[in-house]
């Protein structure tokens, strides 16, 4: 398992386009209710995370009334890592999984750290003191996490939230485009991307790259925003979303625009089957998914095999 901290994961320069994969304008598609090129999808996708970065843990929790916490926690839950899980998060810029992780990997060690001296009751107090310096000072094993995003400003405010919650080891940030990951084939043990895929501009590219640095058995997460089945909590949830969380993006984040971007892109990206569908055709295996306050938002998992 490799064991350092960010270089030598990385193989090439972040956003270097592989021989035969290069993104080409292509077709039209939509950047929420309007028709862009792929480019300029791109490029207004960009720009709508440069600038709600600063405000965006504050606007998730004013839009979500908190609850995106509870669906993190229990995205994190369904993941189960164990101690020395190599987990790489994309569009993970302000680190709420990364964060998460190491607190659940933490959480483990320490647990096992307790068992084994309740196993020990002759140890003494010199024993015990080494024992919990030594889990201290390793506190997360040989796990890893690095964080991929093709935002810098995300990355800034995860860099800097990391700093001021004191998260150092074991984690790593990386600017890189989901749709071309600077990364080799068969590295990560988990590849997470949470409230992320819908503003990646080729869907089909970022499922393929996620199963090419997967190493065989690894396992594929996605946390995203999906299709609300029942039909009066949808009618109740689109008044929300188009009238409630727009003027909460401009008088907290003095942003309508972005935040108006944001409700539409969840109202055109695939229902949960459909999205199932894609994800096995990227190659992977035992493909299902989760829904999440009645599919307000769905957990999709599967595995490369």
């Amino acid at each position: 398992r490799c064991r350092c901290r960010c270089p030598a994961l990385l193989s090439r320069p972040a956003g270097a386009l592989r021989a035969g994969r290069g993104l080409a304008t292509g077709p039209e598609m939509h950047f929420g209710f309007q028709t862009v090129t792929e480019d300029e999808r791109r490029e207004k996708i960009y720009q709508v995370f440069e600038s709600v970065a600063k405000k965006y843990d504050v606007m998730n929790d004013s839009m979500t009334l908190g609850i995106h916490r509870v669906w993190k926690d229990i995205f994190m839950h369904k993941m189960n890592p164990c101690p020395g899980t190599l987990l790489l998060d994309v569009a993970g810029g302000t680190g709420d999984i990364a964060f998460r992780f190491i607190n659940y990997i933490r959480s483990i060690r320490e647990r096992q750290l307790q068992r084994k001296l309740k196993h020990h009751q002759n140890l003494s107090w010199q024993e015990i003191f080494e024992s919990y310096q030594k889990d201290k000072f390793n506190s997360l094993g040989d796990s890893q996490v690095v964080v991929c995003d093709i935002n810098r400003e995300m990355l800034k405010v995860g860099k800097q939230k990391a700093q001021h919650l004191g998260y150092s080891e074991g984690l790593s940030w990386v600017l890189g485009n989901a749709e071309e990951l600077p990364f080799d084939d068969d590295k990560f043990d988990v590849y997470t991307i949470a409230f992320g895929i819908r503003n990646v501009t080729r869907i089909d590219l970022a499922l393929q790259e996620a199963h090419r640095v997967l190493k065989p058995g690894g396992r594929f997460l996605c946390l995203e925003f999906s299709h609300v089945s029942n039909p009066l909590l949808s009618r109740l949830y689109d008044l929300y979303s188009f009238q409630v969380i727009p003027v909460l993006g401009e008088v907290i984040a003095g942003d309508w625009k972005s935040y108006q971007y944001l409700v539409e892109s969840i109202r055109r990206f695939p229902p949960q089957e459909e999205l199932k569908a894609m994800i096995e055709d990227a190659g992977f295996f035992k493909v299902d998914y989760e829904n999440l306050n009645f599919g307000i938002v769905a957990i999709h998992s599967g595995f490369k095999l």
